[in-house]
């Protein structure tokens, strides 16, 4: 039992869409914060280290500070003008205006952004931003693709404004914000920064429906294995299309002063367990029908990796050795940590465990959010993506004992690396590489230790796989008529294909502006299998590349899926006609194996996949005016153009107000004083905590009294962490 609810509280961390933690001033916070960061700044053992120099630069905006550094400037230039379209929507739909301009750090990948001096302890590999209150700073990395670096933006200025409205004359203060619970907070900023248009939540709440344990507003404020982000973005959008969105930042208003459930009631004229009631009806009344004729999970394909064949409760990113003997996959089995081990295809017996962080000393963690791994042709070899050393790597493991054969370490500009994918031929690996916050494709030799750039754009190009020829490589890519890099617009992921020789780029439209994502070639090189939520479910399916006939593989209830929406969840065994998936089912990713030696049925394209009901949170079709949809239809109100910002507007960093110590807290102060025949005595003491923008220099100090006056003392410490060399008195 405490095995099984250690993996479903580990679940509850790792399972968002870039997991995003909203920090709040307690007491708890201040007694941690005052330990210096060489002590507190351990996660299982380990220590962040700054392997990089950043040479931070300030972009001022109307209403914020953007602390970047050169390389990433591109990038940031729209970001910049992500945030203040964000910042037109929120100030409307709060009406609330930020008093003065508001901090955001922008890094330009995940393994700068786990460098940071902002935060102390270690930054996992699920944390894509946080908001604290400290400094109101946003501190993030660009992400794989705009459409993802402009969502996680969003979330986060949610909670901005959030802690403003708190901290402002008649908000009730940071106290009345830290009572709320987490669905509230976190299912707020999803739902005003995505809407209802969302399949991944979708999923989720889907799930819980069929099994008849949609939670409670009770159950979630309670219950941990309720996933806050998910279930709280499906409330509020449930109460924003029944009463209205100007319902849900009343209630928040209220809460911080009345406590959530008096908001409720005052608001919406219900109590909380009538709103869950009538919140399940609806869910029930628009999901069940949906859902009739197709598969419950345990009835399609072969159950391989699950809690009941030995595995973890996580079993993601599943890799099929050409062979189709074994599968490598990610998976918490052991608890406390994300590992990578392989399994019989046949048995589900696990046979060893591949890698692992917590046992390598040269490695801070597995990339396992986003990204699966590779097997050699031969199948003797598998290489997966680890963060060492400030950077993205690339391991190679011997399969026979799990021992690291070698590390592809890449030149600087490539911070970020996902989705390996080794040619078929055994010389080159393909991946996914971020440089200054954009994606592209690169080929890494590995006989001459070359890195060969691919794609060069502003769009994101994702997960390549190779042709069983070796001279195309398909992958998934944000390219299509909807993406507008001056509109900050972005397409659906579409299936795209590249020559390896000439490098020329085509997109193979098939079910319109919709998920197209995780591409595998057949055998024969003729067909290609992909996910697609075509019609709002997570599915598997095989185009013909020669007729364009389209075939289903799986028809499921919940949905084929990984952590994120984006998230590789199926593989197909190059040499054998087996495939491997991943599949959301009780709260829970399980690994299932399927045959493609049958007949698939074939399938017609569905006019306005984006309007299938399936993709929508209930209600479907609101009968009230959404200003959240509105919004996120209206791609120019509150955007600036390309070039707003002269290079007046950016200044260094170094010689700006922001480097040099402000005062981040004041610990509570407590006195005492007492006289008796034999003398008088004081106790008590205080404290103060200073740091600059970045954290890279801090103060503390601390006064402590306990006896006579003369039992007064104190102590005052510096530490300077702006280099890999930290150092302090």
């Amino acid at each position: 039992m405490r095995r099984y609810m250690l993996g479903k509280m580990l679940l509850s961390k790792m399972a968002f869409d870039r997991t995003r933690v909203i920090w709040t001033l307690g007491l708890a916070t201040l007694v941690l914060a005052i330990i210096p960061p060489t002590a507190s700044a351990q996660y299982f053992g380990r220590n962040k280290v700054q392997f990089d120099d950043f040479d931070f630069e300030i972009l001022r905006t109307d209403h914020f500070d953007i602390h970047y550094y050169p390389e990433e400037t591109e990038a940031v230039l729209d970001a910049a003008r992500m945030g203040e379209r964000w910042y037109e929507r929120f100030a409307r739909t709060f009406q609330h205006e930020f008093e003065r301009t508001k901090p955001i750090i922008l890094y330009a990948d995940h393994p700068d952004f786990q460098q940071t001096n902002t935060l102390s302890g270690f930054i996992g590999e699920g944390t894509g931003g946080v908001t604290e209150s400290l400094k109101n700073r946003v501190i993030m990395p660009l992400a794989g693709s705009y459409w993802d670096t402009d969502h996680v933006l969003g979330h986060e200025l949610v909670h901005a404004f959030q802690y403003n409205i708190a901290q402002s004359r008649r908000g009730g203060g940071l106290q009345g914000l830290s009572t709320l619970p987490l669905w509230l907070i976190e299912g707020m900023a999803e739902y005003l920064s995505v809407g209802r248009d969302d399949p991944l939540t979708a999923m989720w709440i889907r799930d819980a429906i069929r099994r008849d344990d949609l939670p409670t507003i009770d159950q979630m404020t309670r219950e941990s294995r309720f996933f806050p982000y998910r279930f709280g973005q499906a409330l509020w959008a449930y109460i924003g299309g029944m009463y209205g969105d100007d319902a849900v930042i009343s209630i928040y208003r209220r809460a911080l002063r009345a406590g959530f459930e008096g908001a409720i009631e005052d608001v919406l004229g219900l109590s909380t367990d009538t709103l869950s009631v009538r919140w399940k009806e609806k869910v029930g009344e628009e999901y069940l029908p949906i859902m009739e004729g197709r598969s419950a999970p345990s009835d399609q394909g072969n159950l391989l990796l699950a809690p009941s064949t030995g595995s973890g409760s996580v079993n993601i990113q599943p890799s099929i050795s050409p062979d189709g003997h074994y599968v490598a996959f990610l998976s918490e089995k052991d608890v406390f940590s994300v590992d990578l081990y392989m399994a019989d295809t046949r048995t589900g017996e696990i046979i060893r465990k591949l890698a692992s962080a917590e046992s390598d000393p040269h490695v801070e963690a597995l990339r396992y959010i986003d990204s699966s791994g590779t097997w050699s042709p031969d199948s003797e070899q598998f290489a997966y993506v680890v963060s060492a050393g400030g950077n993205n790597q690339i391991a190679i493991a011997a399969t026979r004992n799990g021992v690291v054969q070698r590390r592809i370490e890449f030149e600087e500009s490539i911070g970020a690396v996902s989705n390996p994918a080794w040619s078929p031929d055994g010389r080159y690996i393909a991946f996914s590489g971020a440089v200054g916050g954009v994606t592209d494709l690169f080929l890494y030799d590995l006989e001459t230790s070359e890195t060969i750039q691919l794609t060069q754009d502003k769009y994101a190009d994702l997960q390549p796989s190779w042709s069983p020829d070796g001279r195309t490589i398909a992958f998934t890519s944000d390219r299509g008529a909807a993406t507008n890099f001056e509109l900050l617009t972005y397409n659906s992921f579409q299936l795209a294909m590249i020559e390896v020789a000439t490098g020329e780029v085509r997109t193979i439209p098939v079910f319109g502006n919709v998920k197209h994502i995780n591409p595998q070639f057949g055998d024969d090189g003729e067909s290609l299998y992909f996910i697609s939520d075509q019609d709002g479910f997570s599915d598997v399916y095989k185009l013909s590349l020669e007729d364009g006939r389209i075939s289903r593989v799986t028809n499921l209830a919940t949905g084929v899926s990984g952590h994120t929406y984006l998230a590789p969840a199926m593989s197909v065994a190059p040499g054998s006609d087996l495939i491997a998936y991943t599949v959301f089912d009780e709260l829970e990713f399980h690994v299932y194996t399927k045959k493609l030696d049958e007949e698939l049925p074939e399938i017609l394209v569905a006019e306005n996949a984006e309007d299938q009901l399936g993709r929508k949170l209930p209600p479907t079709m609101p009968g009230r005016f959404s200003r959240v949809a509105t919004y996120l239809a209206d791609a120019e109100t509150g955007l600036l153009p390309s070039g707003t910002w002269p290079t007046s507007a950016v200044e260094q960093y170094e010689l700006s107000n922001e480097s040099g110590l402000t005062l981040d807290f004041v610990g509570q102060p407590t006195i005492g004083v007492g006289t008796d025949n034999f003398g008088n005595y004081v106790g008590g003491g205080a404290s103060a905590y200073f740091s600059d923008m970045l954290g890279d220099r801090v103060l503390g100090a601390a006064l402590m009294a306990q006896g006579t006056f003369k039992d007064i003392g104190g102590e005052v410490f510096y530490t300077n962490l702006s280099n890999r060399w930290n150092w302090g008195v």
